[in-house]
């Protein structure tokens, strides 16, 4: 009876979020957190992680282009949601965008778009457009919720259905470990992450969301072809949960004359 108790809220939730959609794909996704709730706990962790981890100057001119690409890209996909009847999405959004002198192949995009690079990841991307694809990519998996969604389900397994509330009192350190698992912030990409179908969705979200600030999504095959072929033995920590597998370079194909119809070049 208890358990059952517990499951009814649960269900209701999740039938009362089913109808949201995620824009460009259309998928229904099912999200039981709070917006306001998870952008506390997004501001908190994000100051939390730059007091230990400064961030590098406005003079570098890799801080530079990071802080100007995603400039770009959160104004052009910011005003495309509004055009496109999903101002919602973005309505609160504060993006922020820094580079940390750190080793580590990383980037991760909190939720109300708070962004950091680590500069590991530079000679990866190796150009802007690269950069872009990286930035286009994480703010895809911020636009779509998946930090939520991904959350969502770990409170579900982990902590039997708990509400955040409750999880926060009850078990604060297990709950703020799952949060930064999930965004993959640290050092190291959290093990949780996302799922392959997020992935694959932050992929077309992003080639989209570049290309309608001026990049071409083109671009982002050729990156996860170069971050392929550094697999083997050493590969990086950024594909550890951002596979870049043939299956989903396939799908990058598939998709790429769609992101093509909102591209102009700069």
């Amino acid at each position: 009876m208890k358990n059952k108790k517990i499951l009814i809220p649960l269900l209701l939730v999740f039938v009362i979020f089913s109808c949201s959609k995620v824009p460009i794909t259309n998928r229904k996704q099912f999200r039981m957190l709070p917006n306001n709730v998870m952008m506390s706990m997004s501001l908190s962790n994000y100051k939390g992680f730059l007091s230990k981890n400064p961030a590098m100057p406005a003079s570098n001119s890799n801080t530079a282009m990071v802080k100007r690409v995603g400039a770009k890209i959160s104004t052009s996909l910011t005003k495309h949601m509004k055009e496109t009847g999903h101002s919602k999405r973005v309505k609160d959004f504060q993006w922020e965008f820094n580079l940390v002198n750190n080793k580590s192949v990383n980037a991760w995009c909190m939720p109300g778009g708070k962004i950091v690079f680590y500069s590991g990841i530079l000679p990866y991307t190796k150009t802007e457009t690269g950069l872009a694809v990286v930035m286009g990519h994480e703010m895809g998996h911020a636009v779509a919720k998946h930090g939520n969604e991904r959350m969502s389900q770990q409170l579900i397994i982990v902590l039997g259905g708990a509400s955040l509330a409750v999880a926060m009192k009850e078990k604060p350190e297990q709950t703020r470990n799952i949060f930064l698992a999930v965004y993959g912030v640290g050092s190291t990409l959290g093990t949780l992450a996302y799922s392959r179908k997020h992935e694959y969705e932050a992929d077309k979200l992003g080639m989209v969301f570049m290309a309608l600030a001026g990049y071409d999504p083109a671009e982002t095959i050729i990156f996860w072809e170069r971050m392929s072929s550094k697999g083997g033995a050493k590969i990086p920590e950024f594909l550890s949960t951002h596979p870049s597998d043939k299956n989903r370079i396939e799908e990058m194909k598939k998709f790429l004359p769609e992101a093509k119809k909102y591209y102009k070049a700069s």
